[in-house]
């Protein structure tokens, strides 16, 4: 039972191969077990491919089965349509397009497994360039903000240096109504005369719009840090809502750029071993002696090649019969009184009938 299932795999002829030895049968068998495990691989790593896309197990699966019943009528279509003519060079020639074909299936074969099997190795890439992505990521948003809250900063400055400056000129009308009341400068007087109440009710002026110049400064600089702490959280919203889109960054064409940043001899002798897998069935064809299964179905074809050539000549000489002798009957009939006084007769009818056809429709529009 499991040999002629391998059989109806490797696409043969089951009628002409029941006629064949044992050996012939079994060589057969071992060519359609490798179409059929071929196709088991492809549904293997089909399924693993799609399941990164879909990120679910069934849809994976379906599309993955569809893809290896794909590769599996690939396969044995390329098999079965390769014939065994004795003549190395012919049958090279005949093979080439399959083997062609082979080699892109061996690649798309190959590539999901590929990914499969340096997994870990894949996630360690895939994770330095989410890091790298997310420090650019943070530096292309901060490019944004950090000018305004650059800004912000210099006007809270320009805020602060004002309050300072008015404290340095309070503090010098300070020292110098001390100094006025000390008399060691301006009049050299000591006590509190004139001058020092004149320049101390300067000093208690300019300290009057001191602290007019803090409290309305202060609101500003309020005003301002709200506006950093805004702008801030802004940056920190736009980093957060770009953060899952480089957590997600590993798709099936990341994998595969990543799987290209590792070094390429394993996943190069990866690829011969599924190219020796896809193009075994037909290396195993071409490299088999000429057997009774392709002698028989030779036969076959030639035999019907044959009936089919025989069959037209005989329909080409019938028709060519048929036309001679219709040629000679019209030629005779040509000849008979009788036959030209009957299409006369009719002919006269059907003119009288037309005329008269002519004549009524000619009376309705008048």
């Amino acid at each position: 039972m499991l040999k002629q299932f391998f059989i109806i795999c490797s696409g043969a002829d089951t009628d002409v191969l029941e006629q064949c030895s044992k050996g012939e049968q079994n060589k057969y068998a071992g060519i359609g077990a490798t179409v059929f495990f071929t196709a088991i691989m492809a549904f293997i790593a089909s399924s693993y491919a799609l399941f990164t896309v879909f990120d679910t197990i069934y849809p994976a699966i379906f599309f993955g089965l569809i893809w290896g019943l794909l590769i599996f009528n690939l396969d044995r279509f390329i098999v079965s349509t390769i014939k065994k003519t004795g003549n190395t060079i012919n049958e090279l020639i005949q093979a080439s397009p399959r083997i062609i074909l082979a080699i892109i299936i061996a690649i798309v074969i190959s590539k999901p497994l590929e990914l499969k099997l340096f997994e870990k190795e894949i996630n360690q890439v895939l994770l330095e360039q989410k890091n790298e992505m997310t420090l650019a990521n943070k530096n292309q948003i901060s490019e944004q903000f950090t000018p305004k809250i650059q800004a912000v900063n210099n006007e809270i400055n320009l805020l602060k240096n004002e309050v300072y400056r008015k404290e340095a000129e309070v503090n010098n009308l300070y020292n110098t109504y001390i100094a006025e009341a000390e008399g060691t400068s301006g009049t050299k007087l000591l006590g509190k005369g004139p001058v020092y109440k004149e320049k101390r009710e300067k000093h208690d002026a300019l300290l009057a719009e001191l602290n007019q110049l803090k409290a309305d400064n202060r609101l500003k600089i309020i005003a301002k840090e709200n506006d950093i702490t805004y702008l801030k959280r802004n940056y920190n919203l736009e980093v957060g809502n770009s953060q899952p889109i480089i957590n997600n960054f590993d798709g099936l064409m990341a994998r595969v750029n990543a799987l290209n940043h590792l070094p390429w001899l394993p996943s190069f002798f990866i690829f011969l071993l599924f190219l020796a897998i896809e193009t075994s069935p037909i290396i195993a064809k071409l490299l088999s002696p000429r057997g009774a299964y392709d002698l028989k179905l030779e036969d076959n074809e030639t035999a019907l090649k044959t009936n089919v050539i025989q069959n037209g000549y005989q329909r080409d000489a019938i028709l060519k019969a048929e036309y001679n002798i219709n040629d000679r009957i019209y030629r005779d009939i040509k000849q008979e009184d009788d036959l030209y006084n009957y299409k006369r007769k009719k002919a006269r009818e059907l003119m009288q009938l037309q005329a008269d056809a002519f004549y009524k429709q000619q009376k309705k529009i008048l």
